[in-house]
């Protein structure tokens, strides 16, 4: 109940947060998904760029083009490649000096969105909605695994995240993954184990980078939309990696 109590702010906003994921979910709309998704891909990328200290305006503009493109065009996870042989291209005709920084913001967050859209396109809500279990599961096995016995730093990208807390996430997030998967007759139990596995293992990078993300940047959160969150890369980090992952192990095992 102390626990609660303590982060009362941030329990608000995660049901908030939650019972629109459910509404869209169930409406379970193409375009409703991709306007939903829209809304935190551009507050994601806003952030992001400022994150990576980027001051050109352009990538805004670039970014608006692969969302929109990202609607009609059949393999959205297509455009970040679409992306970088523009930039070569562009970079060879101008000579100008190719900065380091320049792609960054298209390989995260936008490519954690674009396979997002894909698999709400290729597979479905269900998919989705698994998606969502694993991760969540992932941070809150994380969370009392590393509060209760954690002692082994992870690592110094993160230096609150535990080792034990790591191994716990992605257990329990596995182990209810898989019964997920399978149970809902969405994919037989060893492919259910495998996706799951290597999902809630992505997720825990992906909370990584982001922390990374920020330690380079000097700063506590990405942002400050999300009250007791921070910003959107804050509460969608597990999720820009997990389903890019997802993705791929459902194509190469299905």
């Amino acid at each position: 109940m102390k626990f609660i109590t303590e982060n009362k702010t941030r329990w608000i906003t995660g049901l908030i947060l939650l019972a629109t994921v459910v509404t869209v979910g169930l409406i379970d709309n193409y375009t409703l998904m991709w306007a939903f998704l829209g809304v935190f891909y551009f507050i994601g990328f806003d952030e992001a760029i400022k994150l990576y200290n980027i001051k050109r305006k352009i990538h805004y503009l670039y970014a608006t083009i692969i969302w929109v493109v990202a609607y009609f065009y059949p393999n959205p996870d297509d455009l970040f490649f679409i992306m970088a042989l523009f930039v070569g291209a562009k970079v060879a005709y101008t000579q100008e000096h190719l900065k380091r920084k320049v792609l960054l913001p298209f390989l995260y967050p936008v490519s954690g969105f674009l396979f997002m859209l894909m698999l709400y396109r290729d597979y479905g809500i269900e998919w989705m909605f698994w998606l969502l279990i694993i991760v969540v599961l992932t941070d809150v096995g994380a969370f009392f695994v590393g509060k209760s016995i954690g002692k082994t730093p992870f690592s110094p990208s993160s230096p609150n995240k535990t080792l034990e807390g790591v191994i716990g996430g992605i257990s329990m997030a596995s182990i209810f993954g898989s019964v997920v998967g399978y149970a809902t007759d969405l994919v037989p139990l060893t492919i259910a184990v495998i996706v799951s596995v290597l999902t809630a293992t992505a997720a825990v990078f992906g909370d990584l980078f982001e922390s990374y993300l920020k330690r380079e940047a000097g700063v506590k959160d990405s942002g400050k939309l999300l009250p007791g969150h921070g910003g959107v890369l804050d509460r969608l980090d597990g999720y820009l990696f997990g389903a890019i992952m997802m993705l791929i192990a459902l194509r190469a095992l299905l």
